[in-house]
């Protein structure tokens, strides 16, 4: 199914009625004769945009490596804190 094309100056005004005008997605998709997904994503952009943060959420992969390293991170601090413990008592023995 192939997507519309809307001009920029469309997309500007949709979500500037949702930004700056105060109106839910929801009231400004069924305004401009757009679906809720379509305006949500450009609103999405255009904070982004405004914010400074260009680059998409992270995609499920990532957000599985991320995880797995936190995961892992928190294994290695165990080992080191359990290292530290066993080091003292051997420096109390001598």
């Amino acid at each position: 199914m192939a997507g519309k094309n809307y001009s920029e100056e469309f997309k500007k005004e949709v979500v500037k009625a949702v930004l700056d005008e105060r109106s839910t997605i929801g009231q400004a998709a069924k305004d401009f004769g757009v679906s809720r997904e379509t305006v949500r994503n450009w609103v999405t952009k255009e904070k982004r945009r405004r914010s400074g943060n260009t680059e998409p959420a992270r995609d499920a992969a990532e957000r599985a490596r991320v995880r797995e390293m936190e995961r892992r991170i928190a294994e290695l601090e165990q080992e080191n804190a359990f290292l530290k413990k066993c080091a003292a008592f051997f420096a109390r023995e001598r």
